[in-house]
């Protein structure tokens, strides 16, 4: 098949290259996006302006090649920026008022994997409710002889980008520090490094170089044999601190200076906190799975906060529908107004940089906070074959609780919390859990709600 219907994912369009997806997926995509598009924004596809970009994965090359050639065959004009990170991609098209744009990557995947990212207008992301599914029909639906017409613009976007994102922080309050930095052989490097040298700190660089044969680890520093590297690093080298990018660089993540690995939710909070120190009163958006240290600490300032539904596509709708300043999520997405109400890896990273020299505090005393107040059980995922009969008996057996159906089933009390959703992808369910009790009391829920979960279940 051209293009099987498992690699159209619920955030992005991803499969195995040579197995799921190869130069002849990519083509029909770009045909497919360029007619989808037109449709969108209510033109004729010769009269769009559509972004490209590409990571260092081996197969980019050529898999962005076909991209544009079924774009151009489409009648597009694509500006095509060439080897950059996600969130450059998301700045051309900012930027530039473009139609749309495509972005040739499998971010944090091993080295296998093979994938497109897709946007329209404002850099929204098309999702598996909106967008995907039509690029998947019109493929299926098998398409026509290309009327042809496209041109190509290749296009710089490193500058305006640089100078875009050091106007988020004030660099000359940043303080000498000693940071390790991890780009996981991703697009970290080109991405921040240029920043990094323009500030008073003193950057130790550890798989810094593109590469996409992965060498060293997988770009995914979620998982825990990822960080173990850059957590010793760490503490070798005495340092303030350590940040850990993806592989497309989208996502950023950090380790404190006691070695310690920093919770998405907490580092949320922290930038809530610069954010609201920028602009007063502002909205800050988080996601349902998120320890309540977030509402708290924007209460606490003065905000207002929302939760928001689990992904990138419906936070940066959500964060249009509130005026949200800034999102995070528990995953390491972090999003900003001023950046198109994208996620950004760069942003997180320059903030906390500067948060750590305004407040002249380690980052380990920053989170200390959060950690001796809340206490949180991380993801857990178990197998479960029908999983809204699942949540519904979570429900049920809860039901004195307060009771949200936003993204899964969420259960409210007092001093803890959970919320239990379905995977978009496998026959799981995720639950996260806090107890604002004690650890002891976030344990014995814990194992609680789980022993629910998968009673008959697996």
């Amino acid at each position: 098949m051209l293009a099987p219907p498992g690699i159209f994912k619920a955030y992005d369009i991803r499969g195995l290259y040579g197995e799921e997806m190869d130069e002849s997926t990519a083509y029909a995509i770009g045909r497919a996006f360029a007619r989808v598009l037109a449709r969108l924004r209510g033109k004729d596809a010769s009269e769009l302006r559509v972004g490209l970009g590409r990571d260092m994965r081996l197969q980019a090359p050529d898999m962005s090649r076909r991209l544009r050639e079924g774009l151009v065959d489409e009648g597009c004009h694509v500006l095509d920026a060439g080897l950059v990170a996600t969130e450059l991609l998301y700045f051309l098209v900012g930027s530039q008022e473009l139609d749309g744009g495509a972005m040739v990557t499998a971010s944090h995947n091993p080295k296998a994997y093979t994938g497109v990212k897709l946007v329209r207008e404002g850099a929204l992301a098309f999702s598996g409710d909106a967008g995907i599914g039509d690029v998947k029909a019109e493929i299926e639906a098998g398409l026509p002889d290309a009327p042809g017409g496209g041109s190509v613009e290749a296009v710089d976007v490193y500058d305006g980008f640089h100078a875009h994102v050091m106007g988020f922080i004030d660099p000359a309050k940043v303080k000498p520090l000693r940071v390790v930095v991890d780009g996981g052989n991703g697009m970290g490097g080109p991405m921040v490094g240029p920043l990094l040298e323009r500030l008073p700190i003193e950057v130790i660089e550890t798989f810094w170089t593109p590469d996409g044969n992965f060498p060293d680890h997988e770009p995914n520093p979620l998982l825990e044999e990822n960080r173990r590297f850059l957590i010793e690093r760490v503490l070798d080298e005495e340092a303030d601190l350590g940040i850990a990018w993806d592989g497309d660089a989208d996502r950023c993540f950090f380790i404190d200076d006691s070695g310690t690995f920093v919770d998405g939710d907490f580092l949320t909070a922290l930038l809530a906190k610069q954010i609201l120190s920028k602009e007063p009163g502002a909205t800050i958006l988080y996601d349902v799975r998120a320890s309540r240290a977030v509402p708290d600490i924007v209460a606490e300032l003065g905000g207002t906060s929302h939760k928001g539904r689990v992904g990138h596509a419906f936070m940066k709708i959500a964060m249009r529908e509130h005026g949200g300043a800034f999102a995070g999520e528990v995953s390491g997405h972090y999003y900003f107004r001023d950046f198109w109400s994208a996620d950004s890896g760069t942003l997180p990273a320059l903030l906390v940089l500067e948060l750590l020299s305004v407040e002249d505090r380690s980052l380990s005393e920053l989170v200390a906070a959060f950690r001796e107040q809340y206490f949180i059980s991380g993801e857990i995922n178990s197998e479960v074959a029908d999983q809204q009969a699942k949540m519904e008996e979570i429900a049920e057996r809860y039901s004195d609780a307060e009771i949200s159906w936003l993204d899964g089933v969420s259960v409210d009390y007092d001093d803890w919390h959970f919320n239990v959703r379905p995977s978009n992808t496998e026959p799981l369910l995720r639950l996260n859990l806090e107890s604002l009790v004690s650890r002891e009391d976030m344990e014995r829920r814990r194992d609680e709600v789980l022993a629910l979960i998968r009673d008959g279940g697996q």
